[in-house]
């Protein structure tokens, strides 16, 4: 029994959509080259039928009884033979198929972890979520036809090698036949790969804004934009829809001409099999037998087309995958180490010392958003940890020892109890629940921490969630932990309550507080007021309060 997916699926060569399929094929070189070989077995058992009928009939016109007898048992042998290869055959595609649909499902989301915040920043959320809903299937249909394309050839050339053989204007007819039907369909694949493509970057734009209209559906209801997004919603479907009726048609020919051209082809056989029968050319068996050679070389041919139509779904599905793949992380790290100690912004001016809460107050919540990603390495700035520059430590290091948590953050699916310790530490999770005031949420939930959490935490409220992330980033327990408005979704009474929690929780180790609230502020041990970008002031909250104007005008939101 095969597992999937693979532990490792190697690094893709994502050089372009050619280049990955072909990393694709290689990385399951074993199993694509037994799926061929069962295919050919398949389709040559096949393509001996019609050889073994026609002396079986020959056997009964001339009344061989031995005759009969040996080729009856080889009709019955390549039955079994087809039975058994064709089960190996199908077993093997399906292996395949999903064999390369998963990688590209590791490789793209392992990439896309590494990207971090560069990812949404190169890339809309309807492209990203395409690869997972099409691409992936296009990419496992390209190795899945692999096995009966390649299997198809050599039942062709079999059967071409039998009628040259057997008669040389109908092999040459057949050998002739072949590569013109395959040139016919060539002009078709060039317009279907451009609708294709086309269709699906409609496809991602459209689910872009339908991720968009989900998220803020609850302000657009509050604002009255509902209806508005509705429309421009319909009108973006129905492009696509639109976009779907010319690939389709494109596909419409494709199909006809699988069923026309080896048609042409089986009637142009079947008529000059039939003059040299009567002619005496050929044997009546004989005749039957290219009749049968015309029927079957509708499968193969059929699949040639098949294996075309894939294969460019394929291309242009690896072309998707291939630009989330050559997109480079814009914070790459170093090898350097860090003891630790004070972490230093120098183009703001913020500095937090080890074991201390401080807080930031700016006029602007894009500029402490914008100090908190310089601090965490999501933005590149001037920064140091201890005597080290932040940006000379290994990424996987920074993030492991300082934790950003935003408001942007979201809960998974899964136990809350998984989603809450997502390290999978086992730690004791109700001090942190009780810090983040969320101990009212869990026992609400009739099954508690083990409770389902659905997608992006959707059953709780905005407070609910921001207590619940904050709970989350309380029990990782970094060594420096940097909050980005952590209480901006709470009542008054439970953020007094969060603000005296979160001092006796983080104590002693470095938190960093991005709020304008006065109740948090007045618990901060020390408080940074910035204005354009720039530290202007530093102390306690109350000190600051009496004696910066500014810092007072920022956190009472212009009121005495």
């Amino acid at each position: 029994m095969r597992s999937l997916p693979q532990a490792d699926p190697g690094t893709p060569d994502a050089r372009g959509p050619l280049r990955y399929l072909w990393w694709n094929a290689r990385s399951q070189s074993r199993a694509l080259t037994t799926g061929i070989g069962f295919a050919i077995v398949w389709w040559l058992g096949q393509a001996l039928v019609p050889a073994v009928l026609g002396k079986g009939i020959d056997a009964v016109t001339g009344k061989d009884t031995r005759s009969l007898l040996i080729w009856s048992g080889a009709l019955l042998a390549l039955g079994l033979i087809q039975a058994y290869a064709g089960i190996m055959r199908h077993r093997m595609a399906v292996y395949n198929w999903l064999a390369a649909a998963y990688r590209t499902v590791q490789v793209t989301t392992r990439h896309a972890t590494k990207l971090g915040a560069t990812l949404p920043k190169r890339l809309s959320t309807g492209e990203v979520v395409s690869v997972g809903n099409s691409d992936i299937a296009h990419i496992g249909n390209s190795m899945d036809i692999l096995l009966r394309g390649t299997g198809a050839v050599f039942a062709i050339a079999l059967v071409t090698w039998i009628l040259i053989a057997t008669s040389l204007p109908l092999g040459l007819m057949v050998l002739v036949g072949v590569p013109v039907m395959a040139v016919a369909v060539g002009p078709l694949l060039k317009p279907l790969h451009k609708r294709q493509h086309a269709h699906r970057d409609l496809q991602g734009d459209l689910s872009t804004r339908a991720a968009d209209i989900v998220a803020g559906l609850r302000v657009l209801r509050g604002i009255g934009g509902e209806q508005v997004f509705a429309d421009r919603y319909r009108e973006e479907s129905q492009r696509v829809r639109h976009a779907g009726v010319r690939v389709a048609g494109v596909e419409s020919l494709l199909e006809g001409a699988q069923i026309l051209l080896p048609g042409l082809l089986i009637a142009a056989v079947t008529g000059l099999g039939a003059s040299f029968a009567i002619g005496g050319q050929i044997t009546t068996g004989q005749l039957v037998a290219f009749y049968g050679y015309a029927v079957f070389l509708i499968g193969p041919l059929r699949t040639l087309t098949e294996a075309a139509d894939k294969l460019t779904k394929g291309h242009v599905a690896a072309k998707r995958v291939v630009r989330i793949l050559s997109i480079q992380p814009e914070i790459t790290g170093g090898t350097a180490t860090s003891p630790g100690g004070v972490l230093r912004d120098a183009y703001s001016g913020v500095t937090l010392q080890p074991g201390a809460l401080t807080a930031i107050a700016a006029t602007s919540p894009d500029e402490a958003i914008a100090i908190a990603d310089r601090l965490g390495l999501y933005a590149e700035g001037d920064v140091t940890f201890g005597d080290v520059p932040l940006g000379d430590l290994p990424v996987a290091e920074v993030r492991s020892r300082i934790l950003v948590a935003d408001n942007n953050a979201r809960l998974f699916t899964g136990k809350l109890r998984d989603e809450l310790d997502v390290r999978g530490t086992g730690t004791d999770l109700d001090p942190a629940l009780h810090a983040a005031c969320a101990e009212d949420i869990v026992e609400s939930l009739p099954e508690g921490l083990d409770a389902w959490v659905a997608e992006a935490g959707r059953e709780f409220s905005g407070g609910q969630q921001q207590r619940l992330r904050l709970a989350r980033a309380l029990v990782t327990d970094p060594e420096v932990l940097i909050l980005v408005e952590p209480t901006s979704a709470v009542d008054a009474h439970s953020e007094a309550r969060i603000a005296e929690r979160l001092a006796k929780a983080r104590s002693g180790r470095t938190t960093l507080i991005c709020t304008t609230s006065p109740l948090v502020l007045d618990r901060a041990e020390h408080v940074v007021y910035v204005d354009q970008g720039k530290v202007c002031a530093e102390g306690t909250h109350r000190d600051l309060l009496d004696f910066e104007p500014g810092y007072r005008a920022t956190v009472t939101r212009g009121e005495d």
